[in-house]
């Protein structure tokens, strides 16, 4: 599964490779960050090798993210696909700096096309559901900007399923442009999005794009049961610190992670591989995952990420990770697989979904 070997994205015609280059650490203003040289290294490894799928956000590094992106794309622009998001303050004392609304979703992309510069953006995410903006409001603002050819295609990410199913109908009903990529956090440690998001997605055709691949790094077996001791350490979920303070802030630094980390270790030892690429190639197991976003701070980190698309599981080896990482589906999932509820349901036929 080659870099340069490329899918659609959901229910679009857009082609982008299975691994997508995340840019969150593209800039030093976090602390954790890579400088402009090394961030150029790494966007020029990613190109090199056949990559086309970038994602950043206006948030990230706060703009700077969105500044170096721009200087690397230069004459390449056409034969990548760009992705960013909008949603998150860049202002902090202003209400309407932040949120869902056609306000700040307007100002939010004029911004991110003077810092990308670029006469358009290929895909546009709104970045967090805000409890607040009507869906009618963001979709019909997604619409106006494809239109306008501001933004080529529409996604979403971090919000209920139930809602990206109610955007999707209304864009469908109402001739709206569609919702063709889901971004959610998805890796070993965190399979929740399987009980509802990643259903949804694979049914109404959004393509899926996991972020935190790695759980924060705590898959690649850099942390131990000592770490567990900074979690109580870390108030709030500041992106600033250190990848410790954000693995910690955000839950991911976790006894049960830890435990499926030392699984994804082993595995690793077995096929001569890095465990940060067999979580990697994990991600791509499910049918409705487009593929992971790759975060790498360093080059060499980069190089070892790319790996993941050469590896291929056992049977067995397979069964192990999920059997590590395991969760509970909960209701209506796990009621629906009872052999009495299948029984009332379908007798003694025997019945099924083609793929």
């Amino acid at each position: 599964m080659p870099l340069d070997r490329y899918y659609t994205l959901g229910r679009s015609g857009l082609r982008v490779s299975r691994l997508s280059l995340g840019t969150m650490t593209f800039g030093e203003d976090w602390g954790w960050g890579s400088d402009a040289a090394e961030s150029r290294r790494i966007f020029d490894l990613y190109v090199e090798r056949g990559g086309n799928f970038i994602d950043t956000a206006n948030f990230y590094t706060g703009g700077s993210s969105e500044r170096l992106l721009g200087q690397f794309i230069g004459e390449r622009r056409d034969s990548l696909v760009v992705a960013t998001k909008y949603s998150l303050n860049m202002r902090p004392d202003d209400p309407n700096g932040g949120g869902n609304h056609r306000k700040n979703m307007l100002r939010s992309v004029e911004a991110s096309l003077r810092r990308l510069d670029t006469d358009y953006i290929d895909l546009l995410y709104l970045h967090a559901w805000d409890d607040l903006t009507p869906v009618d409001e963001v979709m019909r603002g997604f619409d106006d900007l494809v239109r306008s050819g501001k933004v080529l295609y529409a996604g979403i990410s971090d919000a209920p399923a139930w809602q990206v199913a109610r955007m999707q109908t209304m864009a469908d009903l109402r001739g709206w442009a569609p919702l063709v990529a889901l971004q959610v956090q998805y890796n070993l440690a965190e399979r929740t999005v399987e009980r509802e998001l990643l259903p949804m997605a694979k049914e109404l055709g959004l393509g899926v794009l996991a972020w935190s691949p790695l759980a924060s790094g705590v898959l690649t077996g850099k942390y131990s049961r000592a770490d567990l001791a900074h979690v109580g350490q870390v108030v709030g979920s500041d992106v600033t610190g250190t990848r410790k303070d954000v693995a910690a802030a955000i839950g991911a630094l976790t006894p049960r992670a830890l435990d499926i980390a030392e699984v994804v270790k082993q595995i690793a030892q077995e096929l001569e591989r890095t465990p940060s690429q067999v979580a990697l190639a994990w991600t791509l197991l499910h049918p409705a995952v487009t593929g992971p976003i790759v975060g790498a701070r360093t080059l060499k980190q980069l190089e070892d990420n790319l790996g993941a698309l050469e590896i291929a599981f056992s049977d067995e080896q397979r069964r192990r990770l999920d059997q590590a990482s395991a969760i509970e589906l909960g209701f209506p999932h796990d009621f629906m697989q009872l052999e009495q509820t299948r029984q009332v349901l379908f007798g003694n036929a025997k019945v099924g979904r083609l793929p």
